[in-house]
């Protein structure tokens, strides 16, 4: 009996340790070079930027997705107005939906995605169903997404940090 706890211990010792040193896909949210939050970041994870556009004073949605090679690709978008700037189409469909301009299947690879985000525009980034504060005070952050391969414990304080704002 002690002999098959000790085979039951170690293995779940050594699952462990492997759990901690592998090397696993994390969607890195990086400012400069510290990394300020990460998520689980596999194939079709899926995340949603929103802010204020800073001349319509409407919000703005822009849904990205991890694709099979890792990179991070812009799949739709949505806001209230068009303005300067703005295409009147994107990607294979433009619809209107409860009072907004709906562009989807635009999947263009956007990797890295980096976004200043001003407070005056209040970014905040949608995973899972959560929503992240991204602004804040002067000056402005400057985040850069993409996927990163690393071991739990590098990414650690990064993956609470989101959960403990």
């Amino acid at each position: 009996m002690p002999r098959k706890r000790w085979w039951i211990g170690g293995t779940v010792a050594i699952m462990a340790i492997a759990t901690v040193l592998y090397p696993w896909p994390w969607l890195a949210v990086r400012e400069g070079s510290q990394w300020r939050y990460a998520f689980p970041g596999w194939e079709g994870t899926s995340f949603t930027l929103r802010w204020t556009h800073s001349v319509e004073k409407e919000d703005w949605e822009e849904w990205f997705e991890v694709t099979e090679g890792g990179a991070i690709e812009i799949t739709g978008t949505r806001f209230k107005t068009f303005g300067a700037g703005v295409p009147a189409s994107a990607g294979k469909e433009t619809h209107l939906e409860d009072g907004w301009v709906v562009m989807t299947g635009i999947d263009r690879v956007v990797d890295p995605l980096a976004v200043q985000a001003a407070s005056a525009e209040h970014y905040r980034m949608r995973y899972a169903g959560h929503m992240f504060a991204l602004s804040h005070a002067s000056p402005p952050p400057i985040y850069t997404f993409s996927v990163r391969r690393a071991p739990l414990w590098r990414v650690l304080p990064a993956l609470v940090r989101p959960w403990l704002s």
